[in-house]
């Protein structure tokens, strides 16, 4: 199930198009990299790297984030995620994660995720479904 170590990484890219900007996204008026889409663009590099170490059964879930945007980025840039898993307690994973345009550092922090298996995950999630029917 798990050959996940710490130390595994994983680098998600995107370019930066207007649909990514805060004023596209709705977390703010100015046509820069919005701070949610950076912070989607950590998150799924630490899924991706997490994904690598576990059996198609499994995936993870995002259970905190805790992060800094601390430049901004211009349409037309590329921009890449950084995911460092540091931490594994049983099913709990801990990753640094970080973010940088074609010119400095624009993001960091931490991020955790929960090993879960798929078909039990969805099967709670159905069972919620049916409580609010």
């Amino acid at each position: 199930m798990n050959r996940l170590n710490v130390g595994d990484t994983y680098t998600s890219e995107l370019i930066v198009e207007e649909k990514h900007t805060a004023a596209a996204f709705g977390s703010g008026s100015i046509f820069v990299f919005s701070t949610p889409m950076m912070i989607g663009l950590m998150e799924n590099a630490a899924l991706k790297c997490a994904e690598k170490g576990l059996d198609s059964d499994y995936s993870t879930v995002g259970m905190s984030v805790d992060v800094v945007h601390v430049a901004a980025t211009p349409t037309g840039q590329k921009v890449k995620a950084v995911a460092e898993l540091v931490g594994i307690e049983g099913k709990r994973l801990t990753f640094k994660i970080e973010a940088y345009d074609e010119i400095e550092k624009i993001g960091e922090g931490r991020h955790e995720r929960y090993i879960i298996n798929v078909e039990k995950f969805m099967d709670k999630v159905e069972e919620k479904r049916g409580k609010n029917a």
